[in-house]
């Protein structure tokens, strides 16, 4: 059996790679992990991978100061670099160490639209997190990057458009299309819709 460790800041992702990967299915299994550099250096000289899965932005050594440090010691292991910076100096940087694959953690608006799929539901940001196997820090700074947004105004904004499309019925009543949307309450919805529409949801069904 290959040996792997498995290096990250992230306890989701630790987690996520020890738990939904069927290692035995390629003749391998978790001989531990780590949660920073310096940890992982301690791991990996007492456990000896073959395989080391790492990230590069951690607390008390980064994983390519990490890696760089155990190059002449283990020459034969496999190094995986998982990891949510996109810089092409990262990458250039993991090759000249001998990087087996450089894997991006999920960042792209496309990957998460699990919000607007269970919008309707009580979702909350580790939710959306624990779906995507990173932590909620890391879901937060990536919404706003490539949003400007927090988690609560999407989830919210998902909401306003699926309340204006269902308003376009008069059969239903405003607290049903509240519900239906996700709101426990008529009055918190009736206050986030003002705020984001500019008018009430009784004036936007006139007017529209």
């Amino acid at each position: 059996m290959y040996k792997v460790a498995i290096i990250d800041d992230e306890p989701l992702i630790v987690e996520g790679l020890s738990k939904t990967m069927t290692w035995e299915k390629w003749d391998c299994m978790v001989a531990g992990y780590a949660y920073d550099g310096k940890e992982g250096m301690e791991l990996i000289r007492k456990e000896r991978p073959d395989i080391i899965i790492t990230d590069i932005n951690m607390p008390k050594m980064d994983g390519l100061k990490m890696i760089a440090g155990l190059k002449s010691e283990f020459p034969d292991m496999q190094l995986i670099i998982l990891t949510g910076y996109r810089e092409f100096e990262y990458a250039r940087r993991a090759i000249e160490l001998g990087v087996l694959r450089f894997l991006l953690k999920p960042s792209k608006m496309n990957e998460l639209e699990y919000i607007k799929e269970n919008s309707a539901q009580r979702i909350r940001l580790t939710d959306v997190a624990d779906s995507v196997y990173v932590s909620q820090w890391h879901l937060s700074k990536l919404l706003n990057k490539h949003t400007g947004k927090t988690f609560s105004d999407i989830l919210n904004g998902v909401r306003m458009d699926k309340s204006k499309e269902l308003l376009k019925d008069p059969s239903l009543r405003i607290c049903d299309v509240a519900e239906m949307v996700g709101f426990q309450d008529l009055a918190h919805f009736s206050r986030v819709f003002k705020k984001m529409e500019g008018m009430s949801a009784n004036e936007y069904r006139n007017t529209h």
